[in-house]
């Protein structure tokens, strides 16, 4: 299934698609029904009756509507769901985003969830009242439209790229980053990509590497911040045989590895400041030397760049090299976080939902309207990476043909109210989201006795993007722990001292 945001466009409202979005198909044995909501519904729909399932099947083969009413008890077995349980296995076969309603009587509950369960849209118990059941009907329209609107955007190749590379998004901020990597690829400039965790800044390396000339050969990746000092040297720049204990042989580094291709620096801020110094010879001369050699090595690589951290603070406070930026960011591309991407939320949620039941051999309808909401809603802090994470465990977890809210992780315990920090008359957009931010974390800590594991679960993140997080904000779990503990220690304190001046 697929959704999308409720505002659409209106450049792509009202076209010839939307005319064919008002079939409704009343299935129902009783005449007086059938009458009754022709009465009712008449006006807002292109309306199609039919008396059993034959009659209705023949009717949607030929009419193809969106939305079906649908009793369950049909000739010839109107005392069991027989009938109905064909026609809407039938439906559905030949088309799964159809929106049908199920209605049933009083005593047929357990039919109505069966049929749920088997894909119906939702379910009606008799007697009819018409206002109720018309907003039901107006709310599966509204899902069909725009479950529509979104597979057209889709099939309009909505990546923005030729091929995509990985790279989804329809928003504006998506296609300017798209525009740059046309511009950058087939450049030999150097590129920095800016972003947080999550955004898919290695994804946007590659796609600069796969629209380049260097395409056909080696893409080479390495994260600065995952390797300690002391082989971080020999990882990039290789070794000679001996140049410290342990060297037997003679090693090539990532540079020479991607001679002719691309290298890429992913969490270049983190790059201690005397390797920042061989990097810059290397992208003003192209030459390398290895650990405990003295020879230069003529390298020919594309340097590609990314980091979370502020660059600008980072020159600022000293400890990233002015003249480093210069050269490894000729062209920069900044990623929006999820959060600012709207409409790509909900798309790329279905198109994680799709992979994850194709790879996982499981079926689902889509996303519940309450999912939908909390998608939308939900500030994303692990981004990109945290919104594929939740769609799988959804898949893993959930025991309905529709996502709900719990199958994603949102709960009460993750979504409890937060104070919120204290905003000043000149606080920014982004230093109020990095207050909220930061606020969460520490309290998601606190509540969990400074258990990285459990904060990251109660956050909704991965593991490493809240280490991301403490790292970009200076904190210490432990330290976080120790203050709650002191102020548990004071609160008790205090509570006891006022029993006794009270007893």
């Amino acid at each position: 299934m697929w959704i999308t945001l409720s505002t659409i466009p209106n450049r792509v409202r009202g076209n010839a698609r939307d005319e064919n979005m008002n079939k409704l198909l009343v299935v129902d044995d009783n005449e007086d029904i059938r009458k009754q909501l022709k009465w009712a519904l008449g006006r807002d729909y292109s309306l199609t009756l039919a008396v059993d399932a034959n009659h209705a099947l023949d009717l949607f083969r030929k009419h193809k509507p969106h939305v079906v009413t649908l009793d369950l008890g049909l000739p010839p077995h109107e005392d069991s769901s027989e009938e109905g349980f064909r026609c809407l296995s039938e439906i559905l076969k030949q088309a799964n985003t159809t929106k049908v309603i199920v209605i049933t009587g009083n005593d047929g509950h357990e039919n109505a969830l069966k049929a749920v369960q088997m894909g119906a849209y939702d379910f009606y118990h008799k007697p009819i009242d018409l206002d109720e059941l018309r907003i039901i009907i107006k709310r599966a329209f509204h899902l069909a439209s725009l479950e529509e609107e979104n597979r057209h955007l889709h099939s309009q190749s909505c990546h923005g790229l030729d091929d995509g590379h990985g790279i989804i998004g329809q928003c504006q901020k998506m296609q300017n980053v798209f525009a740059s990597i046309r511009k950058v690829a087939d450049s030999e400039a150097s590129v920095l990509i800016t972003g947080e965790s999550g955004t898919g800044k290695e994804l946007v390396a590659r796609a600069v590497h796969a629209k380049s000339s260097r395409r056909k050969n080696a893409f080479v990746a390495i994260n600065c911040g995952a390797i300690p000092e002391n082989l971080l040297e020999s990882e990039l720049f290789g070794h000679e045989k001996g140049a410290y204990t342990g060297a037997s042989s003679r090693t090539q580094g990532k540079f020479e590895f991607a001679h002719q291709g691309t290298l890429f620096l992913d969490e270049i801020g983190e790059l201690p400041l005397a390797l920042q110094v061989k990097l810059l010879r290397f992208l003003q001369e192209k030459v390398i030397q290895r650990v405990g050699g003295r020879q230069d090595i003529q390298v020919d690589a594309r340097i590609v760049s990314a980091t979370n951290i502020d660059i600008a603070q980072a020159m600022a406070d000293g400890s990233f090299r002015e003249d480093l930026f210069y050269r490894i960011g000729v062209v920069t591309i900044e990623l929006p976080p999820l959060r600012e991407r709207g409409e790509d939320i909900l798309l790329l949620s279905n198109l994680f939902l799709q992979r994850n039941c194709r790879e996982l051999n499981r079926k689902s309808a889509g996303f519940s309207p309450e999912s939908v909401a909390c998608l939308q809603s939900y500030e994303w802090p692990g981004n990109v990476r945290e919104l594929e994470n939740k769609i799988q465990r959804a898949v893993i977890m959930t025991n309905t043909s529709f996502i709900e809210p719990e199958d994603l992780g949102f709960s009460e315990k993750s979504e409890k109210s937060t104070p919120r920090p204290q905003l000043s008359l000149g606080t920014t957009l982004r230093q109020g989201r990095e207050m909220l931010e930061r606020q969460m974390v520490q309290t998601a800590l606190q509540d969990n006795t400074g258990n990285v594991a459990k904060a990251a679960e109660s956050l909704g993140v991965s593991r490493p993007t809240l280490y991301d997080l403490l790292k970009k904000y200076n904190l210490s779990p432990a330290a976080i722990h120790q203050g709650a503990d002191d102020d548990d220690s004071q609160k008790t304190k205090h509570k006891t001292r006022y029993e006794i001046n009270t007893g």
